[in-house]
């Protein structure tokens, strides 16, 4: 039998996807009126708003199934419990890229990433690059621009 991989995330990212899932749970009986309505107008073969509303309930079933698998696997980490000199999950990095101009980000779950706001997937390249490098160590990562250098300045739990 397959073991079931934790899904490690913050609690932002925990409560974000259960309010994503509550919501399209709301939007079932709505999906299922519009069905029934379009049902009404007769013949399904050239029904579009019928086989449009049968989509759509596809689409949310299986967004459902996808966030309850989710929710149901998630590790929730609380990075202010955590601490050490080591980067891990969680951990807020302050870097020095090869011009000594200072970039942050903090570790987090795939769907918490946004590098617009600082936070980047345990997953992508330059996390898998940090986890485990401590304050003073150099790293090399391979991005779609090129190779990136970075000393590691700064390591927090916040």
């Amino acid at each position: 039998m397959a073991t079931m991989e934790k899904v490690p995330m913050l609690a932002e990212g925990y409560e974000r996807l259960t309010a994503d899932l509550k919501t399209l749970r709301e939007e079932r009986p709505k999906i299922v009126e519009a069905i029934e309505e379009a049902r009404a107008h007769g013949d399904l073969s050239e029904n579009a708003e019928y086989h449009a509303a049968k989509e759509r309930q596809g689409q949310i079933e299986a967004m459902i199934s996808e966030l309850e698998d989710k929710i149901s696997r998630a590790q929730i980490i609380d990075p202010t419990t955590l601490s050490g000199d080591k980067i891990i999950f969680g951990a807020t990095v302050t870097l020095l890229d090869e011009n000594d101009k200072p970039v942050r980000y903090q570790i987090c779950g795939q769907t918490e990433a946004d590098v617009n706001k600082g936070r980047i997937s345990y997953n992508s390249p330059l996390a898998r690059a940090l986890i485990g490098k401590q304050v003073g160590d150099e790293i090399e990562v391979t991005v779609p621009s090129g190779e990136k250098f970075y000393l590691v300045d700064k390591i927090e739990f916040i």
